[in-house]
This record gives C-alpha cells, sequence and structure tokens, in this order.
C-alpha cells in the first residue's frame, strides 16, 4: 500500500474508487483471516506482533483512501498554476527575448519548464505529502516487527528461525518462503522508508524553524473535495417526499462532516507524527554531529538563495513554501542529468552531414531549390510538402544514381535516417490541424522500401544505379517517366477520391509519385542546359538540399519544446518535457550548427511550414544571402512564440 500510494495521483475518480474498493476487499479479507486463526488458535506464538501489523495495516489502508480524496483538487489548483507560470515562462524565456544567446538560453527556458512540469506532477506532489510520509513510517514499522519477532524466535529456538516448535508437513519449503518474504518486505520498505527519512531529514530544526501551531495547520485543500460535496444538492429522483429528502440530505451531511472530521484527524495525526520524529531525530543529530550540521545547515541556506531566477517556477502546494529551494536545487540538477544523458546519443551521421555542407550553403536555399514552379502539375492542384517527403525522395534519387562511392549513398542514407527520426516528431507536434497525415505517411511508407530494400514503390532502385552507361541527366529522365506512370495509375483508379478531395488528403501512393515527379523534374531542368560533370555533383547538390531541409525543420526546435511542456493531460506532461530535454541533450550540436546559418525573417507559424519558406522564396527572389556567421542566428529571426 505505501508502495501504491504515489501512483494515485495519476488515477482519475473513477480509477480510484475501483482500485480502492478493490484494495479494501484485499485487507479486510487478510485481516479477518488473521483474526479467525488467532481466535481458533491456528496462530499461536507472536500474537502482539499479529495485531500490531493488523492494526498497522488497517490504519495505513484509511491513509491511503483519505489521500486519495485530495487528488482531484490538487489537480485542479495545480493545473491552474502550471498554466499562469507558463504564460509568464514565454514571457520571460530568454531564449525569444534574448536570440544572440543561442543554445544556452533554450537550456534555461526548458529548465523552467521541467521545473513546472516536474513540482506539479499528480505523483510526485502524493508522495512529498505528509500522508505518505507517514505511511513510510508504518511501513518501517511492520518491517521492524517482522525483525523482532524473528530475533525473538531466533533466542527462544537457538540456531533456528521456526516460529513454532514442531514438524511441518512442507518441510523446508517453509524456511523458503520466510526467507523469500523477509527479503519482499524489506525490499518493498526501502522506498516508503526513504520518503519518511527524507521528510525527517530536510525538515531538521536547523533549516526549519516553524513551530508546533504552524506545523499542526491543515491546509484547505485537504478537505476541499468533501466540503464542495456537503453543500452540492443531492439528485434523488426516487425519493418524492419532503420529509424523505431531507432526511437523505441530513444523513448525506452528517456523512460528510464525519468524514472531514476523520480527514482533520488523519492529517493532524500525520504532522504531529513527522514533527515528533523530526524533533527527536533533530536532537540525536544535534548530540552526534552538531558542528558538521551546523556547517552544512549554513552551506544549504546559502545554496538555497542561489536560484532566485528558477525559484519562482517551482509549482507547490499550501503549506510546502519550505521546500521550493530544496525542489529548485534538486530539479535543476535533475534538468542537467536529462541533457546529458541526451547527449550520449547524438546523431553522428547527421551531424557529420549537416557539417560537411554547412560551408556551402549559403542559408536554407536548399528548401527553395527542391521544387521548381516552372515544373508542370500533373492534376489541378498541389498537396502541401512535408518536411519529410522531400527528404525521403531526395534519398531515393540519391540511391538511384549511377557510378556513386557506396560509402557516400551509406553515409547519405544513415544520416537521412537519423534525421526522420526528429523530422517526424517535429510534424507530429507542428501539424495540429493534420493537413500533412497523408504527406507524412507516404514519406514512412517511401522511406521503408528504400531503407530496407532499396525500392521506390516497388521500384527497384539498384538496378537503376547499374545502368553505369547512363548519364545521370538519363537516369533522371527515367524517374521522371516512372513517376509519372505511377502517378497517372494512382489517379484512375482513386480519381472519385481524388476530385472529391483536397490535395492534402490525396492518396499515400499519388503524393509520393507526385513529389518524385516534381522532384526529379527540378533536378533534370536545372541541368537540362548544361553537362553533369560526374555523378559525385549531383549527389552533392542532394546532400546539400537534404541539409538545408533538415536544417529547416530544426528551426522549429524552440517552438516544439514550448508545444511539448503544454501537452493538455497532466499525466503525461512530466514525460513529455523528460522527453524534450533528453531530445535538446542529442540535437544541441546540431542546434548549433543550425545558429550559424542566416534565414529569412519569418514568424514561428510560418517557419513551421516548409511551403512558407518556399512562399517567402517565391515573394522575395532577389533575395541575397550572407555569410553565416555568429552575430545571425535562428532564433533572431523567429518572433516570439506568445
Amino acid at each position: 500500500m505505501a508502495n501504491s500510494m504515489p501512483s494515485l495521483g495519476y488515477m482519475v475518480t473513477q480509477d480510484l474508487l475501483m482500485n480502492l474498493t478493490a484494495l479494501g476487499i484485499l485487507v479486510i479479507t487478510d485481516v479477518v483471516n488473521i483474526c479467525i486463526q488467532l481466535g481458533t488458535g491456528a496462530i499461536y506464538v507472536f500474537p502482539q506482533e499479529h495485531a500490531l501489523v493488523i492494526i498497522l495495516m488497517l490504519l495505513m489502508f484509511m491513509i491511503l483512501s483519505f489521500s486519495a480524496i485530495t487528488v482531484p483538487a490538487t489537480k485542479r489548483f495545480l493545473e491552474l498554476k502550471y498554466k499562469k507560470r507558463y504564460e509568464f515562462a514565454l514571457k520571460q524565456c530568454p531564449s525569444y527575448t534574448e536570440r544572440r544567446r543561442g543554445v544556452p538560453k533554450l537550456k534555461e527556458d526548458l529548465m523552467k519548464f521541467w521545473m513546472m512540469a516536474h513540482t506539479s506532477s499528480p505523483q510526485f506532489v502524493m508522495a512529498r505529502s505528509v500522508t505518505c510520509t507517514t505511511t513510510g513510517f508504518l511501513c518501517f514499522l511492520i518491517a521492524i516487527t517482522l525483525a523482532e519477532a524473528m530475533v525473538r524466535s531466533y533466542f527462544l529456538q537457538p540456531r533456528s528461525l521456526g516460529f513454532c516448535n514442531g514438524d511441518s508437513d512442507y518441510k523446508w519449503s517453509t524456511t523458503l518462503v520466510l526467507v523469500s518474504q523477509t527479503a519482499a518486505v524489506a525490499i518493498g520498505t526501502v522506498a516508503p522508508a526513504s520518503r519518511w527519512l527524507k521528510a525527517v531529514n530536510f525538515r531538521c530544526p536547523f533549516r526549519n524553524k516553524k513551530s508546533l501551531k504552524d506545523e499542526l495547520r491543515v491546509e484547505s485543500y485537504w478537505v476541499e473535495c468533501l466540503a464542495e460535496k456537503k453543500e452540492r444538492p443531492l439528485n434523488f429522483w426516487m425519493l418524492h417526499g419532503r420529509c424523505s429528502r431531507k432526511l437523505a440530505h441530513d444523513l448525506n451531511r452528517l456523512m460528510l462532516d464525519i468524514c472531514i472530521a476523520t480527514q482533520y484527524g488523519i492529517v493532524l495525526a500525520s504532522k504531529f507524527l513527522r514533527f515528533i520524529t523530526v524533533y527527536c531525530s533533530s536532537r540525536i543529530l544535534l548530540c552526534c554531529f552538531h558542528f558538521t550540521f551546523k556547517s552544512d545547515s549554513v552551506a544549504n541556506a546559502e545554496s538555497s538563495g542561489s536560484n532566485p531566477s528558477t525559484r519562482q517556477f517551482v509549482l507547490h502546494l499550501e503549506g510546502e513554501e519550505e521546500m521550493v529551494d530544496y525542489m529548485a536545487r534538486s530539479n535543476r540538477v535533475a534538468t542537467d542529468h536529462l541533457i546529458q544523458k541526451g547527449r550520449k546519443k547524438q546523431p553522428v551521421n547527421l551531424i557529420e552531414l549537416l557539417e560537411a555542407t554547412t560551408f556551402i550553403s549559403k542559408g536554407f536555399e536548399g528548401i527553395r531549390d527542391f521544387d521548381s514552379d516552372e515544373v508542370s502539375s500533373l492534376a489541378s492542384g498541389e498537396p502541401p510538402n512535408s518536411w519529410a517527403l522531400p527528404l525521403v525522395t531526395l534519398t531515393s534519387i540519391a540511391v538511384a544514381l549511377p557510378n556513386i562511392k557506396p560509402c557516400s549513398l551509406k553515409k547519405l542514407v544513415k544520416a537521412v535516417n537519423e534525421a526522420l527520426v526528429y523530422v517526424n516528431k517535429f510534424e507530429e507536434v507542428l501539424d495540429i490541424e493534420g493537413e500533412l497525415a497523408n504527406s507524412r505517411k507516404a514519406a514512412e511508407v517511401v522511406w521503408l522500401g528504400v531503407d530496407l530494400y532499396h525500392k521506390w514503390l516497388n521500384v527497384d532502385l539498384r538496378k537503376l544505379s547499374k545502368q553505369h552507361s547512363k548519364t545521370p541527366q538519363e537516369v533522371l529522365k527515367e524517374l521522371v517517366d516512372i513517376a509519372q506512370k505511377e502517378f497517372t495509375e494512382s489517379w484512375e483508379k482513386n480519381r472519385i477520391l481524388c476530385m472529391k478531395h483536397k490535395p492534402s488528403h490525396w492518396p499515400i501512393k499519388t503524393q509520393a509519385a507526385n513529389s518524385m515527379y516534381r522532384i526529379s523534374q527540378t533536378l533534370l531542368m536545372k541541368y537540362e542546359s548544361r553537362n553533369i560533370e560526374t555523378e559525385e555533383t549531383l549527389l552533392k547538390d542532394v546532400e546539400k538540399m537534404v541539409s538545408d531541409i533538415v536544417s529547416g525543420c530544426f528551426c522549429n526546435t524552440a517552438q516544439v519544446i514550448g508545444m511539448k511542456c503544454l501537452v493538455t493531460a497532466v499525466e503525461v506532461r512530466e514525460a513529455s518535457v523528460r522527453e524534450a530535454a533528453m531530445h535538446l541533450g542529442r540535437t544541441e550540436k546540431i542546434l548549433e550548427i543550425v545558429d550559424r546559418r542566416c534565414m529569412p525573417a519569418l514568424s514561428h507559424h510560418k517557419v513551421a511550414k516548409i511551403d512558407e519558406w518556399r512562399e517567402f522564396y517565391r515573394t522575395n527572389k532577389s533575395i541575397t544571402f550572407t555569410h553565416p556567421s555568429s552575430q545571425c542566428t535562428t532564433r533572431e529571426l523567429i518572433i516570439n512564440l506568445e
């Protein structure tokens, strides 16, 4: 019960009721079974220990049940507080107001988001509550009771842990059961007892000077739900008489008054128990480690005020003010650990590709060059481009080129494979309306064939690449013809669907063929007026386009992190921010590379869509690019997220 108590925070009201009912049946069954065996004499040794364990078990179940009542109130309060702090964090975010500081300031932003998400996590809120630490103490008492019984048994029967005299039909297996259950109790006691010990250590009077009156004050959120239910009228449709309805309301109020009084009693007893244990522990520590503890308390007092900027983003309940500094320090360390953990899994091949193409790319012009407006449409209308589909199409073209060094092609495929992991995650967050759903699915289907089988829609790209006698222009022309044929077949097969819906809802195969046709035709038109020196030259051009598209997608990192930190469900928010922190660690080097480039002045809404980039280049054809510099970063040119 003590181990499962923090998990109550993640449950909705219906799940809480069902789980508590099931647990109550189990507890009552165990208690009745033990009482029957004590009464019939089946259990005739250590009756005092059995009685104590029964009392502690019932007490723990009562504490757990009444603690569950506070979950809706604390969730509602912290959710409201989170949204307010989130809006405040956006206004204070250095990544948007001090845009020349790049990745370090993005880390600061993420640290604030992690601080808010973790401290408002329902599981963490329940784990740091006074009733949860009390269950840890009770769990520790039960373990001590078992240990005391085993020691007494050992001395009553020297060199034996048998709890009674005589032989058992189960023979040696009884000892095995005793050892295994003792180990289970010991392991299960670690987490609850550690929560209690941590609370005692933190609330030592060297750090906490609260009076007994302040310590025993019961906060309003403990009884908020019960008080609301008491004021809410009952809807008994089966009761028509005034007297019967009055009696029902009076009984309801009486029961809720008893529950409120019980809740007050449990919280007061828990706080008093914590106060006593803290007082006794502090006196022992005072006698043993006076000088050491004094120096530690001074150091902690100094460190507690070292980070006032992050302190204000710690979300806490009423009565937890003294824990704010401690949570701010520990969560800052946790954020650094998550980012460092992410650094160990950086996409090496993608970083090499971006590094190699950064110096030959003036900015992000590859986003403009991969698809030309001079290419005629195969149908009335064009589907919107996702970030992923041009990447996989360009890589498919590279795989089809003859006379390419296998090592160069292998590096490109690995780099794109790593890039798609992040591009897909970005688009999943950015594509709120789902307009790019089919385009993204088309990219996934195409890449599955290219990566595993070197095939594009069942077209063997290796067969094309083995045509060593053909020039790159001839290979591109063949790809154009193949794509046009695939598009025509898919269009004829799904004509009604394609005509009925807008281009963004075209079938997957239709969109994949359209992308291959347009990109291959664009490259063919680009090199029609001049001969390509070698296939490697075309490969370098494709690599530059891939690099520019990936870099453009990574310009959305700040926005994606912000959106990941404000997910709707509070139960998954902490995991979402944790993933964002690890993502930042994995892509830290990539962001540094991207920040060397200069980009056009686009709002964050337009930066999220590759077609908006292309529209900008279309309307600003005379734009001149400057070489990347440290004075021109992505966040200099993206307007505020808020």
